[in-house]
């Protein structure tokens, strides 16, 4: 049900951001608006992004086998990392492009039909970003994440461009290329920001202070438990594995003691979604009367 959500999201993403960059394009190139030419670049590097979207998801989605005995969760994070990175190669052409029709002073020719693909782009991303960031809080799956954040980005970006258009109302023209650098640098911002989320997965990045601190008030409720330690966790995909040591009383049976550990994994497991598995090692430990 996830992925498929997950799929449906990244096929509505697709569909709208191809339409948004043939309307920017075409008005770009006719009017020789720096802005919004930014602006269907960045329509470019969404279509892009939805496919990365579509095809980590789907592989994602994928059962743990044999040679892969944690799943393949972390092929979000590397599809991720590869939209980020386009990200970043296009934010450098973007504020190129733009710094050089500032320099230059290139004017360009308004029209009624700016103002109205601006429209139009921020109505539909901003339906995209309700839809994908509800999707996300319910799922909490990194592409989403970057999605949302992207539409909602582009909804603010779109904006701006508009803002852009109605000076050239007035013969303010030089707001185009600051705009145009303005969305460059903004796409670089959020490119670097995927960028960090996706590489700390990568490089298996321990778990959060809070959600540590959270297990271990669960570990706490248990009185048997005499001390913990050895707390060790792995990133799968957006959740974790996570394993530690307990010590409780030598003079317990090994029933008795495992069924501690067994109650510990079953209340971590049910209560922190963000746990993917727990695994309890148990020591005995030497109690004086």
């Amino acid at each position: 049900m996830k992925y498929e959500k997950i799929k449906k999201a990244s096929i509505l993403g697709m569909l709208g951001n191809i339409f948004l960059l043939i309307i920017k394009a075409i008005v770009g190139i006719i009017s020789h608006s720096q802005a919004m030419m930014a602006d269907a670049f960045n329509s470019a590097g969404d279509i892009f992004s939805s496919i990365m979207t579509f095809i980590g998801n789907k592989i994602a989605s994928k059962p743990s086998d044999d040679d892969h005995d944690l799943g393949h969760g972390k092929a979000e994070y590397i599809y991720s990392l590869l939209i980020s990175i386009v990200m970043f190669l296009m934010a450098f052409q973007v504020f190129k492009n733009s710094f050089i029709s500032l320099i230059r002073q290139e004017k360009f020719i308004f029209s009624y039909f700016l103002v109205i693909v601006c429209f139009i782009t921020i109505l539909v991303k901003f339906a995209l970003y309700v839809y994908t960031n509800k999707l996300y809080k319910k799922y909490n799956n990194i592409l989403l994440r970057a999605n949302s954040k992207d539409h909602r980005n582009d909804c603010l970006i779109t904006f701006i461009n508009l803002i852009a258009c109605l000076c050239s109302l007035v013969n303010i023209y030089f707001i185009d290329g600051i705009v145009g650098i303005f969305i460059g640098m903004w796409i670089f911002v959020s490119a670097y920001k995927i960028f960090i989320d996706s590489y700390d997965v990568l490089m298996d990045k321990s778990i959060s202070k809070e959600t540590k601190d959270k297990v271990l008030e669960i570990v706490k409720r248990h009185k048997e438990i005499l001390k913990t330690n050895h707390f060790n966790a792995t990133p799968v995909g957006y959740q974790y594995q996570i394993s530690l040591t307990i010590f409780v009383d030598g003079n317990l049976t090994t029933f008795e003691s495992h069924n501690i550990a067994n109650r510990l994994e079953k209340e971590i497991d049910e209560e922190m979604p963000e746990i993917y598995l727990t695994v309890i090692h148990v020591n005995p430990i030497e109690v004086e009367n």
